[in-house]
């Protein structure tokens, strides 16, 4: 059988510990108060801009564009403006400056394909050597589309200006006509032809850049 003192100090010290927990919950729950409370003045303190109609993703309106672009390195984001060799860089308003513009209000606004073909950049083909040539493949494919969607046309010359054919062939394409199950929901995943472009190149919002290929017009029968 217990013992009566054993069970009273058993209760003194539960009462003890009952009444510190409830001190410090006390003592916390002000701070708390005080932390929520300042991070909703500190969010209201900030400039809450409305969704402008010209800063509405045109493909998607739940997405916003970035309002700025062309900013220089030590305000992108990307670069980081404690590091002295960040105030060295070339900002893009000057890289881009005399390059031919782009359709629509995408990506950087420029047209890289055009700016090669008029030689207004020379893409460096091998990293190690400077002088090295591309291997040009100047050969366009159709694919066609179900739907009334035009088709697909993809010029390899365009790409291989810039890119080895290993670059895609075959870890993101397999080189075999019939082999490769391309759909919008896997480009938008970043898959397929998503893998470049929406990244380094335009992105697939621009519908009508790559469906360019009218379907044929079936030949109607001679009338009896």
């Amino acid at each position: 059988m217990n013992s009566p003192f054993k069970l009273i100090h058993f209760t003194l010290v539960s009462a003890l510990l009952v009444a510190s927990w409830g001190t410090l919950a006390t003592a916390a729950q002000p701070a708390k108060e005080k932390a929520v409370t300042e991070a909703k003045t500190e969010t209201a303190a900030q400039p809450q801009t409305a969704i402008a109609g010209s800063e509405v993703n045109p493909f998607n309106r739940l997405m916003r564009v970035v309002p700025k672009r062309h900013l220089p390195p030590t305000q992108d984001g990307i670069h980081d403006p404690t590091n002295d060799s960040t105030q060295m860089l070339q900002t893009p308003l000057e890289a881009f400056s005399g390059l031919p513009k782009s359709q629509g209000d995408f990506g950087n606004g420029v047209d890289w394909v055009k700016a090669l073909n008029e030689s207004k950049i020379d893409a460096r083909w091998d990293r190690n050597d400077p002088k090295a040539k591309p291997v040009i493949m100047d050969l366009s494919i159709v694919r066609e589309v179900k739907g009334s969607m035009p088709g697909v046309g993809f010029p390899h010359k365009q790409h291989t200006q810039l890119l080895d054919c290993s670059n895609c062939h075959p870890a993101i394409f397999i080189p075999q006509k019939g082999a490769n199950q391309i759909s919008m929901a896997a480009i938008m995943l970043g898959q397929k032809c998503g893998v470049c472009h929406g990244t380094v190149a335009f992105p697939v919002a621009e519908c009508r850049r790559c469906h360019d290929k009218a379907k044929p017009v079936a030949a109607k029968a001679p009338a009896k």
